[in-house]
């Protein structure tokens, strides 16, 4: 009787532990969706890149942005975006509709177009949609921004509506 006791007691004392297993384990399975897209570019919309560094491999990674040209790691990436960003009082970036996720692997790459509603420092208005494609690799248990690539399409003008 007394090691049935014992015994109940102890599975009944496990259950969290195996709780919290599985829960570990769900997180973890999850991959990269539109609303980790729009928190990216939230983080980008406060015009510091330091509240976008979390999202972002440290590695030598490439990132390609509308200027300059590209970025061969997360710390030339955020410290040269700070001039580009120093250019405006207001950013506001919105991730559309037409946003895709695709899982391979240890990898995901995304694309979509992203909607900027911007107020440059010289007080001028400005709106505009571009590219994004991104692919994020699980380091750690963690989805990071391993390659990026920000283009703003020739002749500007909002994307093409989806039928």
């Amino acid at each position: 009787m007394r090691s049935t006791v014992h015994f109940l007691l102890v599975l009944l004392l496990s259950l969290p532990i195996v709780a919290q297993t599985k829960s570990a384990k769900a997180k973890s399975t999850s991959v990269p969706d539109q609303a980790l897209m729009q928190q990216i570019w939230d983080a980008w919309s406060t015009r510091d890149p330091a509240n976008a560094a979390k999202f972002y491999a440290k590695g030598p990674h490439m990132f390609f942005d509308i200027a300059p040209l590209k970025y061969e790691s997360w710390k030339e990436y955020e410290n040269g975006v700070k001039t580009v960003l120093a250019g405006f009082s207001s950013l506001k970036c919105m991730v559309n509709n037409d946003a895709q996720i695709h899982p391979h692997g240890n990898l995901v790459w995304g694309t979509a177009t992203v909607h900027v509603v911007e107020v440059k420092t010289d007080g001028t208005n400005g709106e505009s949609d571009f590219r994004w494609t991104v692919v994020w690799e699980k380091q750690a248990g963690q989805w990071l921004i391993v390659h990026e690539h920000v283009s703003e399409p020739a002749g500007g003008g909002p994307p093409p509506e989806k039928k």
